[in-house]
């Protein structure tokens, strides 16, 4: 699978896939990211995609120095769910 990354002009971290782009939308703070909505290809729900991007997301994230703010149900679970990732609550 592709890479995340980062596309700053439309505010959003990005995730080609086979069958379409996953992306989760974004507002940048000073010191924090607040993630608002992640979305997946409805014929591609359900494969893990979500959280791959998530994952990314959150390590481009803390790579940048920031923290992490869930505004996003999806977020709010994968981090509840993945303590590792604990250090970016924002």
């Amino acid at each position: 699978m592709a890479a995340v990354r980062d596309n700053r002009d439309q505010n959003r971290f990005e995730l080609d896939t086979e069958g379409g782009l996953a992306f989760a939308n974004y507002r940048r703070t000073p010191a924090a990211v607040i993630i608002t909505h992640t979305e997946t290809p409805r014929a591609l729900r359900g494969r893990g995609i979500a959280s791959e991007l998530v994952k990314g997301a959150l390590d481009l994230i803390r790579a940048d120095g920031r923290k992490v703010i869930a505004g996003c149900g999806f977020v709010v679970d994968y981090l509840n769910k993945h303590p590792e990732y604990a250090d970016l609550a924002g």
